[in-house]
Parts: structure tokens; C-alpha cells; sequence
């Protein structure tokens, strides 16, 4: 009986252990920011629950021949998020706190990565 239970709580534990790692992949929450749209106005942009450790290129902003850098971060995930004013995570580098962290429409960037 005693080796049952030992059994049972083992393959609790494993199962456990394997579906934890999963959503660890993506800092959970959204990160916003401001671009400038192809009619020359403002627009808000949004990753929801983007990946982890992963340099991701602002979509709307990461040519620089053919865009303005994006602006006015404002990071409500679970994670750090760093903010880099080039695209592929490259030049200057600007943390936000995880779910406060943000900066003003002076702070210039194409891409970001999450801890």
C-alpha cells in the first residue's frame, strides 16, 4: 500500500514539474507602446503575453528607412522588460520594472526582450 502511495505522489510530482515549465515560455501580461501609422497618426501597439529571453522586433517600427522608432513604453508583464533603440535588440538599452515600469514619448526604440 505504502509503495502505491509512493507511486501516485511521484507521478503527481512529475506531472507537476512538466506543465510549470510551460507557461514560464512568455512574460505573462502586455506591453504597449506608441507608433506613428502610415497616415502620419498615433497608434498604440501590443504584445500580450510575449515570449521570454526572445529579442522581438517591433513589427510596425523595425525598418528604420521606413519608419519612425517607436515611443511611451508602458510594461504591465510579469517580467523586465528592456527596450533597445535598434532593431535585433542592438544600441542603447532602457529596463522597464515588471507591471509599472514605463517612460515617455522621449524614449525611442525598435525592439524588445523580456527576462
Amino acid at each position: 500500500m505504502r509503495l502505491r502511495n509512493a507511486a501516485t505522489a511521484a507521478t503527481a510530482a512529475l506531472l507537476l514539474v512538466l506543465t510549470v515549465p510551460a507557461s514560464a515560455g512568455a512574460a505573462q501580461g502586455e506591453f504597449t507602446y506608441r507608433f506613428i501609422g502610415l497616415d502620419g497618426s498615433p497608434q498604440i501597439g501590443r504584445l500580450i503575453d510575449p515570449p521570454s529571453r526572445v529579442c522581438v522586433n517591433l513589427p510596425e517600427v523595425a525598418d528604420p528607412n521606413d519608419s519612425e522608432p517607436a515611443d511611451t513604453p508602458r510594461n504591465r508583464t510579469a517580467s523586465t522588460a528592456t527596450v533597445f533603440k535598434d532593431a535585433d535588440c542592438g544600441g542603447d538599452r532602457f529596463s522597464l520594472r515588471p507591471f509599472t515600469g514605463h517612460a515617455s514619448e522621449r524614449l525611442k526604440f525598435r525592439s524588445v526582450v523580456f527576462s
